[in-house]
């Protein structure tokens, strides 16, 4: 049988689940609470946001290391995706509104089937790291 908020919980990464303010962007690169899973790493920040939902992310790929924009767009589909498919790790253990931008640090293209691990892995020890602070804090 499925919990309710499986049922509820929907699929998609709207406009309201992305990170776009410049603000939060730059407060995001000043804190700099980061975990990494290569070739991914998230860069962190509890704080308030304009959005309903417990998070906002961002994506990014460096131009050094892809020169072209048809491969940086493709890292990032593949990025969001895969965040998009597996975010319900992250909603279903944050009680506080998180703002974060996963960064891809590889210097060459990674298959879907790879990114979906990583991105699994990353997503879980951010929840683990988040729960470490949390239990500081206590």
């Amino acid at each position: 049988m499925f919990s309710i908020k499986f049922v509820i919980m929907k699929y998609t990464l709207g406009k309201e689940e992305r990170l776009k303010s410049r603000k939060l962007i730059e407060r995001l690169y000043e804190e700099k609470n980061s975990v990494k899973v290569f070739p991914l790493r998230m860069i962190f920040l509890q704080t308030k946001h304009t959005s309903d939902f417990p998070a906002q992310v961002g994506v990014s790929v460096s131009k050094r290391n892809f020169k072209l924009a048809v491969d940086r767009n493709r890292i990032k589909r593949l990025m969001r995706e895969s965040y998009r498919l597996q975010k319900e790790i992250v909603y279903d253990n944050l009680d506080k509104p998180y703002v974060f931008m996963i960064s891809y640090l590889g210097k060459q293209e990674c298959t879907y089937d790879e990114m979906f691990l990583k991105m699994e892995k990353l997503l879980k020890r951010f929840v683990e790291e988040t729960k470490n602070i949390t239990n500081d804090e206590i």
